[in-house]
């Protein structure tokens, strides 16, 4: 099992301008939700911005410490369009 604070920095580690915020979808830690907000988005599909993601998890999600993981990629710009 991995915390949920440990994703958060496990991301911002790797994609260095990140803003991450993660959630528990079920209460059993291993199913979460991670909304990730990072100008090294832009231009990607949002195939590439999953797997840059992806990436950074690479051993928490091979170990099955993540069973699962909801995405949410936006880029700065789309995310404070979203927020007014």
């Amino acid at each position: 099992m991995v915390s949920l604070e440990q994703v958060k920095k496990t991301i911002e580690q790797e994609i260095s301008d990140a803003q991450v915020f993660v959630k528990d979808l079920t209460g059993g830690g291993d199913h979460l939700e991670a909304i990730v907000i990072s100008s090294q988005f832009a231009g990607k599909t949002k195939v590439k911005q999953h797997q840059l993601v992806y990436g950074a998890l690479h051993s928490e999600l091979k170990s099955e410490a993540i069973h699962a993981l909801a995405l949410k990629t936006y880029t700065p710009d789309v995310w404070q369009t979203m927020q007014n």
